[in-house]
């Protein structure tokens, strides 16, 4: 019960302190269950992070929900899900009943345009601690700068493509790799 408790309240404090959506979360959920708790390890993040981008919901969301699941089963889940979604529904629930014309207030709307800044701090660090991490093959530093480099020219010309496509091609493409050099593996290990 006490494991179930810790998901919950910290999760619950990340989903209140934090402004700026999932990828400006993934900072702190790694610091909250990488290094604090150790409920897993930075290998599982990154794959957590890539998992979680890559199925339908926010990022945030499932990555609480697959840490709960990790500790604890469906209870863990449940915990760690409701933890990270109430306090934004409780949030957003009394600014929508209360106040009719929430950024028209003056204090509120310059607050936010800090916090714009920070959100980007949060990504860049969050990104900035995966490339650290990041395993040091060539393989994953060409995807690394392909996708950067893709993602960049796709912004400059405002070309619509989703970041869901350049993780499929990425995806397809390392199995196609991993497809052609597995016969060659088992060659040399015949020999």
């Amino acid at each position: 019960m006490n494991l179930l408790l810790d998901l919950f309240l910290s999760f619950a404090k990340i989903g209140l302190f934090t402004f700026g959506g999932g990828y400006a979360m993934i900072a702190l959920i790694e610091n909250t269950c990488v290094e604090k708790n150790q409920w897993i390890t930075h290998d599982e993040m990154m794959n957590i992070a890539v998992i979680a981008e890559s199925t339908p919901g926010p990022i945030a969301i499932n990555c609480a929900t697959f840490v709960g699941y990790k500790q604890k089963g469906f209870a863990g889940a449940l915990a760690a899900t409701v933890g990270m979604i109430l306090p934004s529904f409780c949030i957003i629930f009394a600014i929508s009943r209360f106040l009719d014309h929430f950024l028209e207030i003056a204090w509120i709307a310059h607050a936010f345009q800090g916090i714009k800044i920070a959100v980007g701090i949060l990504i860049l660090d969050a990104a900035v601690k995966m490339l650290q991490k990041m395993q040091k093959k060539p393989m994953p530093i060409a995807f690394m700068i392909c996708a950067s480099v893709a993602m960049l020219l796709i912004n400059i010309f405002s070309i619509r493509i989703s970041s869901i496509v350049l993780m499929l091609t990425a995806g397809l493409i390392s199995l196609f790799i991993f497809m052609v050099k597995k016969p060659a593996g088992k060659e040399g290990a015949g020999k």
